[in-house]
């Protein structure tokens, strides 16, 4: 296995073949989930205790201080690093992030006037679009990163923006005395380990009416961790150290605080296809991205960095693909306080 992933991180290895090991990999990972003892109850246990993230300073190393530049070679215009909504077949990753971003506002069920907390906010695409399409709301953003917020603000300043706000903070230590109509949240909750508590502190930070919109990808039934075990964990080593791959029902088991009003399957088609634009993104720019990968903090080589690159968006495009979108997908969920 190591020195399988050894080949394809240095580009040794044909697409057909990764693809191939990809598949294998998937379904021997789900096999072994669904047979692990004390399965969804343990991990529902695990989620009602502990920290409320861990290895945060991870997803930093892995996503979030990767430099600007490289994301705005493989993703749409929006900078939108989630699932896009293909409502055609002809539909472009740009109308996808679009489409996307409009579907989630209107689940969110907002309005212009209403004060809105976004939780994990990326590069901004959903914050920069609320905050164009209703001037009078006023949208308080959270990140991790130093980099997306200056990426943000910088972008409000061209548009010409100023009911936005960006703030910096591990999930661990945010918190706000404001009040919010709605608090969003989109891929965000799958860094997250203790829903319990996350729930607790956004059922305080809503007004009375206000609702919880949040989006994340999910399996149909069967939640599971990321963590290294063995050297198969490839994913969970380089993309998703302490993340959650929740399933499509985990929200219903924590409703001491917020209680589940709506849920909505998106087939993973879409995330499959989302993957698919941001691989063609990355060969059609692959210089300029190995250019960008060189100025980061990463000391591996930027042709490895590169290749995993690559290797995940292919992962995620197989793993959204199985069963036709039906196994792995994306769910939305709207929560109120009780």
């Amino acid at each position: 296995m190591n020195l399988a992933i050894r080949l394809a991180e240095n580009g040794m290895v044909p697409d057909a073949i990764t693809r191939f090991g990809i598949k294998r990999l998937l379904l021997s990972r789900l096999a072994n989930e669904q047979t692990r003892e004390n399965g969804k109850d343990g991990i529902v246990r695990t989620m009602h205790t502990g920290a409320l993230a861990v290895h945060t300073e991870n997803a930093n190393q892995q996503h979030y201080e990767v430099p600007t530049e490289f994301f705005k070679l493989m993703l749409g215009p929006r900078l939108k690093y989630s699932c896009g909504l293909f409502e055609s077949s002809s539909a472009d990753l740009a109308q996808a992030e679009q489409d996307m971003l409009a579907l989630t506002t209107k689940r969110a069920k907002i309005e212009d006037g209403m004060d809105i907390l976004e939780l994990g906010c990326g590069w901004g695409s959903l914050t920069l679009y609320l905050a164009e399409q209703f001037p009078t709301s006023r949208i308080t953003a959270v990140s991790n990163s130093t980099s997306q917020r200056d990426y943000i603000v910088s972008q409000a300043e061209q548009i010409g923006l100023n009911n936005l706000e960006v703030i910096t903070s591990d999930m661990n230590d945010f918190d706000t005395d404001n009040r919010f109509d709605r608090v969003v949240s989109v891929e965000m909750f799958e860094h997250m380990r203790n829903y319990h508590l996350l729930l607790e502190r956004v059922a305080d930070w809503l007004k009375t009416d206000g609702q919880l919109f949040f989006h994340v990808f999910c399996h149909r039934d069967t939640p599971y961790f990321f963590e290294v075990e063995s050297s198969a964990d490839w994913m969970s080593k380089h993309f998703f150290s302490g993340g959650v791959m929740p399933s499509y029902d985990l929200p219903t088991y924590f409703q001491d605080h917020l209680e589940l009003k709506q849920s909505w399957f998106v087939s993973g088609q879409h995330y499959a296809r989302t993957c698919q634009h941001w691989l063609n993104n990355l060969a059609a720019h692959q210089s300029l991205a190995l250019a960008a990968l060189g100025q980061s903090d990463n000391p591996e080589p930027d042709h490895i960095q590169f290749n995993r690159w690559r290797l995940f968006t292919m992962a995620c495009e197989e793993l959204f693909a199985y069963k036709g979108g039906t196994e792995w997908h994306v769910g939305h969920f709207l929560m109120a306080p009780k």
